[in-house]
């Protein structure tokens, strides 16, 4: 499943993420600073959604409530209701 969640508050403005079988296969960000997206892709590459939203949810970036790891947790809980 590919899924493009639009982010809130963030200097990346997209999220799009494949999904298979509850396993992130694939991460990209528009926008954003482009070392760090791409290593919180790296990163979260074939790692359980239900793992990455409880390493990512609630990372601040610039007081602003939200960062892009944030964002990806969100992006994934959505996923999850999706599901069910």
């Amino acid at each position: 499943m590919i899924y493009t969640y639009k982010t809130n508050k963030t200097c990346s403005r997209q999220i799009i993420v494949n999904v298979e079988e509850g396993i992130i296969k694939e991460v990209e960000f528009i926008g954003g600073c482009s070392g760090n997206t791409q290593g919180i892709s790296a990163l979260v590459k074939g790692m359980k959604i239900e793992n990455v939203i409880n390493k990512c949810r609630g990372i601040d970036c610039a007081g602003r409530g939200t960062s892009c790891p944030d964002q990806l947790s969100k992006a994934l809980e959505e996923i999850i209701r999706m599901q069910y």
